[in-house]
């Protein structure tokens, strides 16, 4: 029998209010007994409010509102800790934009629910996974991201950029979200390099990405720089700690040897 674990949503917005109906009735729609949690950065389009006035009638809904914009990350964070204060077994991250189907979400819980990994990555660039409508400079600027990620980090993780995702509280509760300070692509970097290094299992499984049709796209300059400067620096911290591993090892071996 499937474990059946509580599950929130966390859905950050700012200006979603076009796109972000047409997504909470296909999440609802494809999986009824989760909860959704949206985070709103104080939208001047109304999403808020919009939200506010469908949760008096269902009680799955709620909001999260916030004074100003303040990035995709820290948005995130607040949502998780919301999360952790309530009896949630699973965190979700989920686009507002129409990016991430709804379809799909039961596959990423599937895995989470199943117990077969702390972290469930809805990945672009697996097998089976697949990108619809996306220009070629998007294509080749989020797939040269993760090889670039592998190379430098050494993951093992095909998508890390992937915002479409399903934490288990372990994970959550064992991180220091305090110290979580990245925004976009970087903070998806930065959430999976402190998920593998703190021990924790990682699965992903294929998605289709489907490019917004409604809104504007968040990425900006700053974004793929800040996840470029930090990436560097992540990398350099861990081949120096899987080095050290290494010597600390082969002199254990040694000693060893000789005391034979």
């Amino acid at each position: 029998m499937a474990v059946v674990s509580k599950t929130l949503v966390v859905i950050p917005t700012y200006n979603e209010r076009l796109a972000l109906p047409v997504t909470l009735a296909g999440l609802f729609e494809n999986q009824p007994d989760v909860d959704v949690l949206v985070v709103d950065d104080g939208s001047p389009d109304g999403t808020g409010d919009w939200v506010d006035e469908q949760a008096r009638t269902d009680p799955r809904l709620h909001v999260l509102h916030r004074s100003e914009k303040s990035g995709l990350g820290m948005a995130y964070i607040a949502g998780f800790e919301w999360a952790l204060e309530r009896d949630y077994d699973i965190i979700c991250e989920f686009d507002a934009d129409g990016s991430h189907r709804p379809l799909d979400l039961g596959q990423l819980l599937a895995v989470a629910q199943a117990g077969h990994a702390d972290l469930v990555i809805g990945s672009r660039w697996v097998r089976g996974g697949a990108i619809v409508d996306w220009p070629r400079s998007r294509f080749f600027l989020s797939r040269g991201a993760n090889i670039y990620v592998n190379a430098v980090m050494g993951l093992g993780v095909k998508d890390a950029t992937a915002g479409f995702r399903a934490y288990s509280r372990q994970v959550l509760e064992g991180l220091d979200l305090s110290g979580v300070q990245s925004q976009g692509y970087c903070f998806q970097i930065d959430m999976t390099y402190r998920t593998v290094e703190a021990g924790f299992r990682v699965a992903e499984v294929p998605i289709v990405f489907v490019e917004r049709e409604l809104g504007e796209s968040k990425m900006s300059g700053s974004i793929i720089s800040e996840a470029f400067t930090k990436v560097a620096g992540w990398g350099l911290t861990r081949r120096r700690r899987q080095a050290r591993g290494v010597i600390e090892r082969l002199a254990a071996r040694s000693s060893a040897s000789r005391g034979r």
